[in-house]
């Protein structure tokens, strides 16, 4: 009796490892999703400002000059817009994600308007 209960935890075991195989990401899917793409948009620099006055300058500053969080007036000398488009979306450290805030449309051209601060 005790093998064949032996023997079906080890087919439910062997199943639930086959399902579990093929239903997981893989190591690609979910590089893809831990990296954002950013859309491609032209630079409204007005409705950048708009956004950072409404989203930003608690951290940030009013004039980027940093405060609970790091200045950006120079932030495009050290990041590309890709870093940057990701990092508002994602969050960092102390930073909040912005993904449920921001359409992603305001994040790239927020990450424009941060990218051009040199």
């Amino acid at each position: 009796m005790q093998k064949w209960i032996m023997s079906g935890l080890f087919f439910v075991a062997c199943a639930l490892a086959l399902a579990l195989m093929f239903t997981l990401p893989g190591k690609e899917e979910v590089a893809e999703e831990a990296k954002p793409t950013m859309p491609e948009v032209t630079l409204d620099a007005a409705a950048a400002e708009a956004t950072l006055k409404a989203s930003c300058i608690t951290c940030h500053g009013d004039q980027l000059q940093g405060g609970a969080g790091p200045a950006l007036q120079q932030v495009g000398g050290h990041m590309d817009t890709n870093a940057l488009f990701s990092v508002i979306t994602k969050g960092r450290k102390g930073m909040p994600a912005f993904k449920d805030q921001l359409k992603p449309d305001e994040i790239a051209n927020l990450a424009l308007y941060l990218s051009e601060k040199k």
